[in-house]
C-alpha cells in the first residue's frame, strides 16, 4: 500500500512529503479474524489493497530439493564448513514432514543441521530431536518417555551452543548471530549449561 504522509514544522525542521510502502505479513485468516471480532475491520481494509497468497510449503513439496540446496550451501558459507548436501534418508525425512512453518522452519532445521554436522554431509542425527522420531510416533514417544526427550533436548541445545563458540572462536556476539538469539539469552545458556568463556580478548571455552 502506498501512502502520502506530510511531515509538520517542528521548530526549524521544514515538512516533507514521503512515500511509504507497509507490507504485512500473516499465517492467519484476516476475514475469519474480523468475523470473530479479534482483529480490527479498518485496520484490514487499510492493510488489503493488494494480497498475495503465498502457497504453503506443505502443498509444493517439490522445491524441497531445490531450497535445501540453496539453504545448505549458505549455511556452508557462513559456518565455513564444506557441507555438500544431504544424505538420502535425510531427504525422505524432510519430504514426509508437514512443515507447518514453511519455509522459515526448513531455514531453521537446516540452520540446526549445519552447525550440527561434523561431516560433509548433513544426515538425519543432525537434524532437530524433533524430525529424528519415526514419523507418526512423536506423539507417543513423548507419552511414553516423558522426561528423556527434554534431556535429549538440553544436550542438543548444549553441544549446539559449543559448536556456535567454536566457530566464533569464543566471540559471544558472534556466536550469538550464528544462534539467531541475543547475546543476553546467549549469557543464559552458557549460565544454564555451566558454561564460560574464560578470557574475552583470547577465548577458550570452558566446561565446567
Amino acid at each position: 500500500m502506498l501512502q502520502h504522509q506530510e511531515v509538520q514544522r517542528v521548530g526549524g525542521l521544514n515538512p516533507r512529503e514521503v512515500d511509504v510502502h507497509v507490507v504485512a505479513a500473516t499465517n492467519r485468516d484476516l476475514r475469519a479474524a474480523i468475523g470473530q471480532k479479534t482483529f480490527r475491520e479498518d485496520l484490514y481494509y487499510r492493510l488489503s489493497m493488494v494480497e498475495i497468497q503465498a502457497p504453503r510449503l506443505a502443498d509444493h513439496k517439490e522445491v524441497l530439493p531445490l531450497l535445501e540446496r540453496h539453504l545448505v550451501a549458505r549455511f556452508a558459507a557462513q559456518y565455513g564448513k564444506d557441507i555438500r548436501g544431504l544424505t538420502h534418508r535425510a531427504q525422505i525425512v524432510l519430504s514426509q514432514h508437514s512443515w507447518p512453518g514453511n519455509v522459515r522452519e526448513l531455514e531453521n532445521v537446516l540452520g540446526h543441521a549445519g552447525m550440527m554436522t561434523n561431516s560433509d554431509i548433513i544426515d538425519v542425527e543432525d537434524l532437530p530431536p524433533y524430525l529424528q522420531a519415526p514419523p507418526g510416533r512423536a506423539e507417543h514417544m513423548e507419552r511414553s518417555i516423558p522426561a528423556r526427550p527434554a534431556d535429549e533436548l538440553s544436550g542438543q541445545e548444549r553441544l549446539l551452543i559449543l559448536r556456535a563458540l567454536e566457530t566464533a572462536g569464543g566471540n559471544q556476539t558472534k556466536a550469538a548471530n550464528l544462534l539467531r538469539i541475543s547475546r543476553d539469552r546467549l549469557r543464559y545458556k552458557l549460565k544454564k549449561h555451566n558454561l564460560r568463556v574464560s578470557d574475552p580478548e583470547r577465548p577458550t571455552i570452558v566446561r565446567e
